[in-house]
């Protein structure tokens, strides 16, 4: 169903795009350090699970939409550099402490999760990426075009989690031991608040 050459140049080149540090990577080391080894790997979890339902429209080729309706992009920029400016606030006006209230919580986990999740699929940057680079890698005279980029898609999703759990994980561990310092914790959460209101602004900024 593949093109074994082709397959092998986008393995090398999905691993270089995985391991350079990025706004989801970013944003993983944030969360990770706000709520702890958890909470860092379960907000990769939710980006890559967006990752994964970015790929599904790319296949479906929804991202066709954003030309034919560049409202719609707009619309999925702001609300998603709304979604991170509110994420920046929580951040900044925490007091610091072992970890994030409700961090090692069941709820808190998910509130990662979903929060990685959200973060990820109100940007329609990633869409448009998955636009322009999968197609690289298919091979359409092979036929079973959907189920091609349905294949690169997941396994840049799962190389993906690889390598943002074990950043998240390390992340989280670093800050549970350096949050025993108050001072240190509050030093994290402006640095989590920092990143937050960072990817904001890039991405209201950010030219279609």
């Amino acid at each position: 169903m593949v093109d074994t050459s082709l397959y092998a140049a986008f393995l090398v080149a999905a691993f270089v795009l995985c391991v350079t540090p990025g706004p989801d990577m970013m944003f993983i080391v944030a969360v990770g350090g706000r709520g702890g080894p958890a909470t860092g790997v379960l907000a990769a979890l939710g980006v890559a699970c967006a990752m994964f339902v970015h790929t599904v429209a790319a296949a479906l080729g929804l991202s066709a939409l954003f030309t034919a309706l560049p409202t719609l992009y707009h619309a999925l920029r702001w609300a998603g550099a709304a979604y991170l400016l509110y994420l920046a606030v929580k951040a900044f006006r925490s007091r610091g402490g072992p970890v994030e209230a409700d961090g090692t919580s069941g709820s808190g986990r998910r509130r990662a999760f979903w929060r990685g999740a959200v973060t990820n699929l109100l940007n329609p940057k990633v869409i448009l990426f998955n636009a322009s680079f999968l197609p690289q890698f298919v091979s359409p005279e092979l036929g079973h075009v959907r189920e091609q980029f349905l294949l690169l898609g997941t396994t840049i999703t799962v190389m993906g989690f690889l390598v943002d759990g074990s950043v998240g994980l390390l992340s989280g561990k670093l800050s549970a031991l350096l949050r025993r310092s108050r001072r240190v914790a509050r030093g994290l959460d402006i640095f989590s608040g920092t990143v937050f209101a960072g990817l904001a602004v890039r991405l209201a900024a950010a030219p279609k």
